[in-house]
C-alpha cells in the first residue's frame, strides 16, 4: 500500500511538475491574471455582471484553496510559492474592497453617507494591517524569525471573503429585481464586513504582541 502511495505522489508530482513552475504556483499566478478579469466585470456594464464578477472572484478563491494543499501534499512547496501566495491574496480581497468604494451604494445600502466614510475607513484599516504586518515579517525574517499566521488572521481572510461574496451577490439581486431582498442581503454583507475590520485589528495587534521580542534585536 505505501508502494502505491508513493508511486501516486510521484506520478502526480511529474504531472504537476516539480520545478518552479509547478501546478501551485501557476494556481497561484492565474490568481493574480483573474484579478483584473473581474475588475473588468465588475464595471463593465451588462445583465448580471455582478454575477459574473462573482464567478471569477469564487474560483480565484478556490486556486487558494487548493494551490496550498496541493504543494504541501505533494511536496510543491517553492520560495516563488512563498513569495506569490500571499500577494494573491492580499491584492485580489483588497483589489475587491477598493472597487466597492467607487459604487456607494455597495456599502450605504439605503443608509446615510456617512456608511461609505465609515467602510472606506475600515478598508484603509485592512491595507494598513497587510503593509504592517508584511513588514513586521519582513524584520522577522531578517532576524532569523519565521511568523506563523495566527488563527485572528485565518478567520480574517475567511469572513473578507465571505463578506465580498454576499455584497456582490446583494448587488447583483439589486440589479436584476430592485427589490428589498437586495438590500437586506448587503446588510448581512455589511456584517460580516464589520466583523473582518474587527478581527483585522485584533489579528495585527495579537501579531505584535505575540512576537515584540524582534522589535528589540
Amino acid at each position: 500500500m505505501s508502494n502505491k502511495i508513493d508511486k501516486e505522489s510521484k506520478a502526480y508530482k511529474f504531472a504537476a511538475g516539480s520545478g518552479v513552475m509547478n501546478l501551485p504556483n501557476k494556481l497561484t499566478i492565474s490568481r493574480l491574471f483573474m484579478i483584473p478579469v473581474f475588475i473588468f466585470f465588475f464595471y463593465f456594464e451588462f445583465t448580471a455582471h455582478y454575477f459574473v464578477a462573482l464567478a471569477v472572484f469564487g474560483i480565484a478563491c478556490l486556486t487558494d484553496l487548493f494551490d496550498g494543499k496541493i504543494a504541501r501534499k505533494y511536496g510543491l512547496i517553492t520560495n516563488l510559492g512563498k513569495f506569490l501566495d500571499p500577494i494573491a491574496d492580499k491584492v485580489l480581497v483588497l483589489s475587491a474592497l477598493v472597487v466597492f468604494l467607487t459604487v456607494p451604494q455597495i456599502f450605504t445600502a439605503g443608509l446615510s453617507d456617512w456608511a461609505l466614510i465609515v467602510a472606506g475607513g475600515g478598508v484603509a484599516v485592512i491595507l494598513a494591517r497587510e503593509i504592517i504586518v508584511s513588514g513586521f515579517r519582513m524584520v522577522a525574517a531578517g532576524a532569523g524569525t519565521v511568523i506563523a499566521a495566527d488563527v485572528f488572521g485565518k478567520y480574517k481572510t475567511v469572513t473578507q471573503d465571505i463578506a465580498i461574496v454576499i455584497l456582490l451577490i446583494g448587488e447583483g439581486v439589486i440589479e436584476l429585481t430592485d427589490n428589498l431582498a437586495g438590500i437586506v442581503i448587503n446588510y448581512i454583507g455589511l456584517a460580516f464586513f464589520a466583523v473582518s475590520v474587527l478581527l483585522t485589528v485584533i489579528s495585527g495587534i495579537n501579531y505584535i504582541v505575540k512576537n515584540s521580542e524582534v522589535l528589540k534585536k
